[in-house]
């Protein structure tokens, strides 16, 4: 498991000389980043913890112009790199500039903002692949993948055949109204308006 964090922690830190996984990937010519860095600051709210966090992410590292990284787009709220270590040629990833853990800690405005620029953004990175499809992911908390604790969602351009996931093979079953799910629905809905009437 430490392996793995290690691995991927890494790969979001762009190599000194970044070798694309095939030649089929390379193009014609040397790899020329115009602005590999931001230019604003990583903060976040909170007290001292927040900040020892703040300054051993690798995410902050990259928005406070510590560690460099092949900026593709940038505004106030957030910015959009390439994945260093990527599935696929073009996987991207959209981070918010100030640090937040996991999604639910992301405040509404923030995570609205970030998903306002996907249309966008996947839409250039799909033609620059030469994709028409994408998958949007995020890793949140650490049984489903998270192992860079600030917020980011991943854009993976896709192709008819690219066999990228196993589980796209695997079968899926339909639902059936039992026991077991009306539970879980009702326990969904429960929970959800609770939460909206605190609101």
């Amino acid at each position: 498991m430490a392996q793995r964090r290690l691995a991927v922690l890494s790969s979001h830190l762009l190599q000194t000389d970044p070798v694309l996984p095939s030649a089929t990937h390379r193009r014609a010519g040397p790899v020329e980043p115009l602005d590999l860095a931001s230019t604003s600051s990583c903060c976040a709210g909170g007290g001292d913890a927040g900040r020892d966090e703040e300054k051993g992410c690798v995410f902050c590292r990259i928005i406070r112009d510590e560690s460099p990284a092949f900026k593709l787009y940038e505004d106030d709220v957030c910015i959009c790199i390439l994945d260093s270590n990527p599935l696929i040629l073009g996987h991207s990833l959209i981070i918010p500039k100030s640090h937040f853990p996991s999604l639910e800690a992301t405040p509404p405005p923030v995570v609205a903002a970030m998903c306002s620029k996907i249309p966008f953004l996947s839409s250039c990175i799909m033609k620059a692949t030469q994709c028409d499809s994408f998958n949007l992911l995020v890793n949140n908390g650490s049984a489903a993948g998270q192992v860079i604790f600030h917020t980011h969602l991943h854009i993976i351009p896709r192709k008819a055949g690219d066999e990228l996931w196993r589980s796209e093979s695997c079968r899926r079953h339909p639902i059936e109204s039992n026991q077991e799910i009306d539970h879980l629905v009702n326990s969904i809905r429960h929970l959800v308006s609770s939460s909206s009437s605190q609101q």
